[in-house]
Order: structure tokens, then C-alpha cells, then sequence
């Protein structure tokens, strides 16, 4: 990953930002930082102009905007999802991609090394860091949704979980989401996938999951692509075979420090583009819901441009 001095226009600093935050985000943390941050940010000098999204479509609308002109970067205070909207406006703009670390998961942040819980610290990277170049995936599902995806693009048992989980008003936070993941234990089945790979090779078989990073992690630090490089121009795939569900409680654990590619029920490529099926299957990217496979997903190059932390010495 190369990065340029300078996170503004012609390697200057940045002078002028435009804040998306979403209130709710964090269960309210976001906008807190947002205003740590923004605090920041003027010390330093630069202009931020706060927006705050009343849902995803107006968040959406108010990210395009801030790339018509007149910033030098969107920067976005909350979570994956907040951030994965961004993206949407982002790809391939040039416009560079400034993150307060205030979600659940903090994925994003975690492959750039941003601080975490620290808004001050998150908004001196943005006003003294450099400029990252960096990969995007892209995702075309079945229903015709075309999204782009920063982290990782999960369907399985995962997204299983994150269906039944989606379906629950009660609890609410992480534990809807553990609750659902109990659930989908005792119901656990082997799914069938084929995945055919950009060099032709096909993958076929029951599995637990199928995973497709272009960063490391997903759901909050689970290393579950441990060797993918955001600006290796490939997107690693991590394929866990079907298991039972005892042995799958005692696996899930090695997920979170990476050494899960080590068991013989993990297979692992990279590959540019793949073709990913499995019937009554949705694919999740970044966290979010994208849409039913099958789908086509591909790597697109230096399709964003992040601030990330400046290295010691330069």
C-alpha cells in the first residue's frame, strides 16, 4: 500500500472537509465523536462542514454530494455501514476517505490502523496523515444490486445469522445478533456453493461459509482473510468446509486470531474476479445486506483513495 504525502489536493494539507455522520450509529457514540472530532479538526485549522443523514438514502445523497467540489475530503463518523454508503459515492472520485472510528465493528478502520475510541487521534490523521491508494470489491447479485465493499463479502452460515438476525425486534445490539447465531447452530446444515475463479478453476461442495476480503477482517476483528493487502489489485477467498456443530463451536474461536487457514477444512485463494452460487443464499458486504446469489464479484484497483496514519520518519 503506497501512500502520498499530504491528504489534500497536490499532497497540500487538508483545508476543508465535509463530516457525514449518522446519530444513531454506536448507540450514539457517533455523533459524540463527531463533535470530538469536528473540535479536532478546527484546532488543526480546517474547515468541516457537519451533514447528518435521516436515513441511508439521504445519507447517500448528501456523500455524492460532498463530490461535486469544494472538499478535500468526505469524512465519515460512525461505523462499517456508514462508511460502506461512502464508498458507494467515493469509488473511483479521487476524493479521499477520512474515518472517525465510532461503530460496533470498526473493521474498516482496523485495516488502516486508525485509532479506535480516540476522535482527537482519528481527526490528527486526518488533518496530518497521508493518502492511501487502495482496492475496492464490487458485487453484482442476482436481483441486479451492484455494490462496491471495502472489507468482506461473507455468505453462509454467516449470512444465515445475519438474515435471522435482520428478522428480530427483540433483543437489540450484539446480542439479537448472538441470539440469532444460537439459533442457526441448532439448525446447522451443509450448503452447497460453486465458485468459479477468474482463471476458470471451479469450487464445488458443501461448505459452512465462503468469505471474500479485500481487507483482513470482518465483524469486529475475526482475521477471517488473514493475508488480504487492500492494494494487491486480488481479493482473497477463504472457503471453510461444512462441519458438524460441536466441531464448528471449537473452530470458531481460531477465526479471531487467523490461524483457522492452518486447519485442513479451510482452503484459501486469491483470485481478480469469481463467480460465487448457493441456493437461498444472500451475500452480506461490509456488514451490510447486498442481495441473493449468485453473484459476480470483482476486484476494482486504486478505486479509493484513503487518510491513513503518517509512518514514523517520513
Amino acid at each position: 500500500m503506497t501512500a502520498v504525502p499530504g491528504a489534500g489536493p497536490d499532497g497540500r494539507p487538508v483545508r476543508a472537509v465535509v463530516l457525514l455522520v449518522n446519530p444513531a450509529a454506536g448507540g450514539g457514540r457517533a455523533e459524540q465523536a463527531a463533535r470530538r472530532a469536528t473540535a479536532r479538526l478546527r484546532e488543526h485549522g480546517v474547515e468541516v462542514r457537519p451533514v447528518a443523514g435521516s436515513d441511508p438514502a439521504d445519507a447517500l445523497r448528501l456523500a455524492r454530494a460532498a463530490t461535486d467540489g469544494g472538499a478535500d475530503a468526505l469524512v465519515v463518523a460512525g461505523g462499517d455501514g456508514l462508511i460502506a454508503l461512502a464508498l458507494q459515492a467515493l469509488a473511483g472520485t479521487g476524493l479521499p476517505l477520512g474515518i472517525v472510528p465510532a461503530g460496533t465493528g470498526n473493521d474498516h478502520a482496523r485495516a488502516y490502523q486508525l485509532p479506535l475510541g480516540a476522535p482527537e487521534a482519528a481527526a490528527d490523521v486526518i488533518a496530518e496523515g497521508t493518502v492511501a491508494t487502495v482496492d475496492l470489491g464490487r458485487i453484482d447479485t442476482a436481483d441486479g444490486t451492484t455494490r462496491y465493499f471495502g472489507s468482506v463479502l461473507a455468505a453462509g452460515f454467516d449470512s444465515l445469522v445475519s438474515d435471522r438476525a435482520n428478522q428480530l425486534s427483540w433483543p437489540r445490539g450484539r446480542l439479537r445478533y448472538n441470539l440469532a447465531m444460537l439459533a442457526e447452530l441448532a439448525g446447522l446444515r451443509p450448503l452447497p456453493f460453486r465458485l468459479v475463479l477468474a482463471d476458470g478453476t471451479v469450487l464445488e461442495g458443501p461448505l459452512t461459509l465462503a468469505a471474500v476480503g479485500n481487507t483482513r477482517s470482518y465483524g469486529g476483528g475475526m482475521l477471517i482473510c488473514p493475508d488480504a493487502d487492500p492494494a494487491d489489485g486480488l481479493l482473497d477467498v477463504t472457503l471453510i468446509d461444512a462441519m458438524p456443530r460441536r466441531r464448528l463451536v471449537r473452530f470458531f474461536p481460531t477465526v479471531f486470531k487467523g490461524t483457522h487457514v492452518l486447519r485442513d477444512a479451510v482452503r484459501t485463494y486469491r483470485t481478480t474476479a469469481l463467480r460465487i452460487d448457493s441456493p437461498g443464499i444472500n451475500a452480506y458486504a461490509d456488514g451490510d445486506h447486498v442481495g441473493p446469489l449468485p453473484a459476480e464479484v470483482r476486484v476494482e484497483p486504486a478505486a479509493l483513495r484513503v487518510i491513513v496514519p503518517r509512518q514514523t520518519g517520513s
